[in-house]
């Protein structure tokens, strides 16, 4: 693992493109392969979820270092026993509507199927160890044109002693800049699990109104020594869009169209979710993370 943190500042800044290599009618080997996971409650989902795939992808692809292949929605489970949190079905499925139009976000439902809470950082490792093994499928599979690639690639660019093959796609957690100031909270995060988080796969934050992610970074000295690995995306079209809002303005009987999509506002509707009894849900219990780190129990 520590071989890994020494490695990091170098796979998650990756280099810059030179070359597009028209000619060889492939990608420039220096272009660093990406899958964006966001973790969290989605309780429930939001169009501004959505809108941070979108952000980070065109931010990262945009630097001409990265190609953005997936984005993962990971739903926290039931046992993160967060206040108001309905359940991971009902979660999951207004996550899986809301993406059923998109070519390249989807949804995930084993952080929901660990009989326990799963820390972020496990589930960021399971997430890079399944994308490992589908890149390594892929070559066993198609060994022949691997090799073909392979050899395109070196006579294409071997002249470039600075550009170098790539190990592998990368993972990196996406999440909003309210999350990344969670890190300052005292027992909700383990500081190893920062440290291999940011420190080695990297980090996408989104801005939002009212955090500051630039001096948070720079009033932490951990995420300072990691701050290469950390992507921060300027949301210029602001939008202040939260699911403690939402679930507010359904329990008031309030509309809220436009501020989800349409398939998950139905779907809230029939289902009869976001009442001011499920927001009391989980209000005597203590979070799973403050359970586990200090040995705190319910009330």
């Amino acid at each position: 693992m520590s071989q890994m943190f020494a490695e990091a500042g170098h796979r998650a800044t990756g280099y810059r493109c030179v070359s597009s290599a028209p000619e060889c009618g492939m990608e420039a080997p220096n272009i660093t392969k990406v899958v964006l996971l966001a973790c969290g409650s989605f309780n429930p989902i939001t169009n501004m979820h959505l809108r941070m795939f979108e952000l980070a992808r065109d931010h990262l692809e945009d630097t001409g270092q990265y190609r953005v292949l997936k984005g993962i929605i990971s739903p926290v489970g039931d046992s993160y026993q967060k206040k108001g949190l309905v359940e991971a079905s009902h979660r999951l499925e207004m996550a899986k509507l809301a993406t059923e139009n998109s070519d390249w976000i989807t949804v995930d439902s084993w952080e929901t199927e660990q009989p326990e809470w799963v820390e972020t950082a496990k589930v960021v490792r399971h997430h890079y160890e399944e994308l490992l093994a589908l890149e390594q499928k892929s070559d066993d599979t198609d060994t022949v044109k691997y090799a073909k690639k392979r050899r395109i690639e070196e006579n294409c660019f071997q002249s470039s002693s600075h550009q170098k093959m790539r190990d592998g796609p990368q993972l990196m957690l996406l999440c909003g800049a309210d999350v990344l100031e969670t890190f300052g909270v005292p027992n909700l995060w383990k500081q190893e699990d920062i440290v291999e988080i940011v420190g080695y796969h990297g980090l996408v934050c989104i801005t939002r109104s009212g955090n500051d992610p630039h001096k948070f970074i720079h009033q932490s000295d951990m995420l300072w020594k990691y701050r290469k690995n950390i992507h921060i995306v300027h949301e210029y079209v602001t939008n202040d869009i939260s699911a403690t809002h939402v679930r507010r303005a359904l329990r008031r009987g309030w509309s809220v169209r436009y501020l989800l999509p349409d398939a998950v506002v139905h779907y809230i509707q029939e289902s009869d979710l976001y009442s001011a009894e499920s927001e009391q849900k989980n209000a005597d219990v203590v979070l799973a993370p403050f359970q586990r780190y200090t040995g705190a129990s319910s009330s």
